[in-house]
């Protein structure tokens, strides 16, 4: 890139009209966008009706927009472009760009002269769209000249082999004799083709004929099934009263139906509530009853144990009252005679002794049948 390129092409776009302002240090990095812009712009000043695509995010979208934008400058205006420089988008990109630039330019300058000078304008403006047929027609010359050229590629190729047949060839002396029956084969060849061709052509003929009676056929038995068809949907059938009615009883049992499975799920759930609560009150009254008899039980733990207290204190009390006094027992008296039992008060003595005990046993049988009383209440309370 030259100082004096980059200066003629900020010129050069300035005067074209490029409508953003160029400067010289726009192209000292790599610029796509800005080169894709004004290539953009330079093809479509050169050919309002170009179609060149828009996409450049991708690198595949912008390489192929370098290549329809070249392909179609080559085509249009023979000018050829470096794509890779283009694709650099850098301060060598101005060259290809500059290229396109100084055609516009110098018609552009042309176009003044002609306007000062008094020149009819129109003669001189290219008008690529109303040669459309024309552009079509190189098109297909250009494809044909490539394929003749590859093909003449490939004879000349075997040329060499071709050149030693040629000249025996023509070195060899025409037997007419031989030419007139190679002939006389071609002949009957080409008429044997044109037999098979005739033939297939009758064949084909008496083919469309059956198809077209087929066809014929067809048509006139979709015209009885659709009159067919017609007739059965006018027709209603004997059966239909009968299923009307029976659709209308069944509508009636369904709703029925669903009322009392609505109503039966109702109750059911209402009864396992009940249920649920019925349960709730007999555990509550089984714990109740539990919790009595625990404190029944204890209450006659309590009241056997105050009286085997009770029975120890009165067999304490008795043997405390009944134990012999201490010193050696006088019997007799001063006189020499006997006492008799009523003198003395050792009878009284003897007497307490037996009857207190009698008395404890009697209190302990009491004790004893207070006990069994109170063990009969229980069992009462059990029985509860």
């Amino acid at each position: 890139m030259s100082y004096r390129d980059l200066r003629n092409f900020t010129e050069m776009m300035r005067a074209l009209g490029y409508p953003r302002l160029i400067s010289m240090d726009n192209f000292r990095t790599p610029n796509f966008p800005l080169v894709a812009e004004i290539l953009s712009w330079l093809v479509n000043r050169y050919d309002p009706t170009a179609d060149l695509p828009q996409d450049i995010d991708t690198e595949q979208d912008r390489v192929i927009f370098i290549k329809s934008t070249a392909q179609f400058m080559a085509t249009k205006a023979h000018i050829k472009l470096n794509t890779k420089k283009l694709y650099s988008a850098d301060g060598y990109a101005v060259k290809e760009l500059l290229k396109i630039a100084s055609v516009l330019y110098s018609a552009m300058k042309t176009n003044q002269y002609q306007q000062d000078s008094g020149g009819d304008v129109g003669s001189t403006s290219v008008e690529i769209s109303s040669k459309a047929a024309d552009l079509k027609a190189c098109r297909q010359l250009a494809s044909d000249i490539t394929a003749k050229g590859a093909k003449l590629y490939e004879l000349l190729g075997k040329e060499v082999e071709l050149r030693e047949l040629r000249k025996l060839a023509i070195s060899r002396s025409v037997n007419i004799d031989q030419l007139e029956s190679g002939v006389q084969e071609s002949i009957s060849a080409v008429d044997t083709e044109i037999q098979k061709v005739s033939h297939i052509l009758d064949n084909s003929a008496s083919d469309e004929a059956n198809l077209e009676i087929k066809i014929e056929k067809k048509k006139a038995e979709l015209e009885r099934n659709q009159k067919r068809l017609r007739s059965l949907a006018n027709v209603r059938p004997a059966f239909m009263d009968e299923y009307e009615k029976l659709d209308v009883e069944l509508s009636k049992q369904y709703e029925l139906y669903v009322e009392k499975h609505r109503n039966l799920s109702y109750l059911e759930h209402l009864l396992e509530e009940h249920n649920k609560v019925e349960q709730n009150q007999m555990e509550e009254t089984e714990s109740s009853l539990r919790r009595v008899q625990q404190r029944m039980l204890e209450a006659e733990k309590r009241m056997i144990q105050d009286d085997i207290l009770g029975s120890n204190d009165m067999l304490v009390s008795s043997n405390e009252f009944g134990k012999p006094r201490d010193g050696p027992h006088v019997i007799g008296s001063m006189t020499g005679g006997g006492l008799s039992d009523e003198d003395t008060g050792d009878s009284d003595l003897s007497d307490s002794g037996p009857s207190g005990l009698e008395l404890d046993d009697e209190g302990d049988e009491q004790g004893g049948m207070g006990e069994q009383e109170d063990d009969d209440d229980l069992g009462s309370d059990d029985d509860f």
